[in-house]
């Protein structure tokens, strides 16, 4: 069955209100969405969300990758060669993970529309429900900590607190969301590489000291600074979690043979794709390392695809994909019921093209 034709769509999406984090503050997001198209008519879907902070991609640099290199590799090529024309994809040029993760998910949708599958079920997955957290973004500490309240009365039960902005302002933020929300609500924490590796120490052993109860901390130091990851873990019973300093397999690798973290976040933007995704959960795994799975600022299509990965390996034992809920516009029926995941039994990622409110 071969693939007839790759088409692009850029949408620019509002966020209810601004998303703030230590590295960027978000009003709007633009995604490129992806359209492949096999000879019977079948289509899949992918998206890419630009994050030029993290990523380094663009969304004109997405359209271009796409359009000029990745998208001649396939067309015309069959589609039941699917590790094959993964493997051209992910050789065809260096970098450019969210242009691949996004042709990857259209792939994986496409193939598995094809056999009739859900996206969970063609990669050994069954679960169908997943918990979900929500993220409170920097603000001041009272506001925070009403953010956190109103979210608890909603339903979450796992939040996620943006710090990274100012060490002695984020012992003060995140106490007063522990005193909002009360011991029973779980708490990561996510510095977006806001402290030095001392400050982080100092920091989360304070937080320890007056019983802040975290769950996690994520990515307290620079991206590059794999012996801070290393010496925070060391000098804190709080777990420590790394999200900008993994992107690849071997970025895993060196994490874990350097026992700089205790648990590994994957994103498809940043892993460049599905498979790469889950071969970085395989590796930590046999580190004895659980997995979330998080994603960046994106729309529901990629999220839901996300979603699918972190249902389909045994490793995965998190998720932190609330994006959908920050967005003005959905997109999609996007699967997404506040703090719980339910994932289609519909074939390819559950969702059809002609649900989207675009052109294929």
């Amino acid at each position: 069955m071969k693939i007839e034709t790759i088409s692009l769509h850029t949408k620019v999406i509002p966020l209810k209100k601004p998303f703030k984090t230590a590295l960027r503050t978000v009003t709007s997001i633009e995604n490129v969405f992806v359209f492949l198209k096999l000879e019977n008519g079948i289509v899949g879907i992918g998206s890419a969300a630009p994050t030029v902070a993290i990523t380094g991609d663009s969304a004109e640099g997405i359209k271009d990758i796409i359009k000029n290199v990745l998208a001649p590799l396939l067309v015309n090529k069959d589609i039941h060669n699917l590790n094959f024309l993964l493997t051209a994809m992910q050789n065809a040029c260096i970098g450019n993970t969210s242009a691949k993760a996004a042709v990857e998910i259209a792939l994986y949708d496409s193939y598995s529309k094809l056999l009739g599958l859900p996206l969970y079920a063609l990669l050994g997955g069954k679960k169908t429900l997943l918990e979900n957290d929500m993220t409170v973004s920097v603000d001041s500490a009272e506001s925070m900590a009403n953010e956190a309240k109103k979210l608890v009365s909603k339903g979450f039960s796992i939040l996620k607190i943006k710090v990274g902005e100012n060490g002695e302002k984020d012992i003060e933020r995140i106490l007063a969301v522990r005193k909002a929300v009360g011991p029973s609500v779980s708490l990561r924490i996510d510095a977006n590489q806001g402290w030095t590796a001392k400050e982080a120490v100092k920091i989360i052993q304070s937080l320890e000291r007056q019983q802040a109860n975290l769950k996690l901390v994520e990515q307290p130091v620079n991206a590059s600074d794999i012996e801070g990851l290393k010496f925070v873990k060391e000098h804190v019973f709080t777990p420590i979690m790394a999200d900008e300093s993994l992107f690849s397999p071997q970025d895993a690798i060196c994490l874990l043979e350097n026992k700089a973290v205790d648990f590994l976040n994957i994103k498809l933007m940043k892993a460049g794709g599905i498979r790469n995704a889950l071969t970085i959960a395989s590796i930590a795994q046999s580190y004895n390392i659980e997995c979330m799975v998080g994603s960046m600022m994106e729309a529901s299509i990629s999220v839901v695809a996300a979603a699918h990965v972190a249902a389909s390996h045994p490793n995965i034992t998190m998720i932190d994909l609330d994006a959908p809920l920050w967005l003005e516009d959905l997109t999609v029926d996007h699967h997404i019921l506040k703090e719980k995941i339910i994932l289609s039994e519909d074939s390819g990622i559950g969702i059809s093209h002609n649900s989207l409110s675009l052109s294929v």
